[in-house]
Order: C-alpha cells, then structure tokens, then sequence
C-alpha cells in the first residue's frame, strides 16, 4: 500500500470511533429517557443536537476515510465533528453550573411531558404525579455527576479523538 493511501486511511479508527461513540452516548440518553423514565428538560435536547449532527459527519468521514478520499476532506470533517463536541461541553458546563447553583439557569425551560398516558381516566392522576423537568435540578446523579456533567466529559474525550483523528499519519 502506497505511503500516500495509508497517510488517507490514517484517520479511519479515530472516524469509526466517533461514530459509534456518539450513537452509542446519544442511545444511552434515549435508553435513560424511554427506558428509565427520565424526562429530559429544554437543555438536555439542547445537548444531544451536537450528537444528532456530529454523527453523520463522523459516518462522512468514516466513508471519505475508507473510500481513500482526500485527506483534507476526511479531516475537515472530523475537526467539524470536534468542533461540535466543545459546543457540545460547553452547553454541558453551562447547565451542570445552573444545576450546581453557579449561575442561573434559563427563565423558562419546560418541555412536553412524553410519559403522560393516553388513558383518559388516568389523565388527571398522571398530571398530578408528573413533574416538568427542571433545567436547574439533576433528575439522577451517578459518582456526583448529574448527566449534563458526564456530557461534558464525553463530549470533551469526543472532541480530543476527533482532533486526534485531524492530525493522524501513518510513517
């Protein structure tokens, strides 16, 4: 294999892993919301867009990889997919500060309570029993980080795999 080809598909591990990395953090938060019963409030969905988006880049990038495609493209897409995960940390930050107390959280931040029953005569007893999630209030905390704060690290171990993936060569 010529030197130039390996230096393409250099970056195709980094490309593989955050494909499946991201679908695999954004399925674990669907799993705790559909599953476990978790309501995400407004800042959560906020935080799973970098995720929504990042991984047809990554998937992109994966094929420009595999595909031999020109390196500029392959990591041209993986520094947009690194670029979104620091967004992504960023809102993570900002709503683990507003749950910790740092500073305010957003005014309003309400979404649609997905878990209300559709049996009428359950209605009202679902109404009183279920609670908007609040952007301010960790609904579960696992080793005292709510799930805006393991975002934060994911999303940051995601952008520097990315990054890592940006400057691979193969010698």
């Amino acid at each position: 294999m010529s030197a130039v080809l390996q230096n393409r598909k250099a970056a195709l591990p980094y490309a593989l892993l955050l494909t499946f990395g991201l679908a695999a953090t954004v399925g674990s938060a669907l799993g705790f919301e559909h599953i476990g019963g978790y309501i995400p409030c407004a800042l959560c969905l906020l935080e799973r867009l970098p995720y929504y988006y990042g991984i047809p880049v990554a998937g992109l990038a994966v094929v420009s990889a595999a595909l031999g495609g020109p390196a500029w493209l392959t990591r041209g897409l993986l520094l947009i997919v690194g670029i979104m995960m620091l967004v992504g940390a960023g809102m993570g930050v900002y709503h683990a500060g507003a749950e910790w107390g740092f500073w305010e959280g957003p005014s309003t931040c309400a979404t649609s309570a997905q878990a209300v029953t559709q049996n009428a005569g359950d209605l009202l007893g679902d109404l009183d029993a279920k609670k908007p999630p609040s952007c301010t209030e960790a609904s579960l905390r696992v080793l005292g980080l709510s799930f805006a704060g393991w975002n934060v690290i994911a999303s940051l171990l995601f952008a520097a795999i990315a990054f890592a993936g940006v400057r691979a060569r193969k010698v």
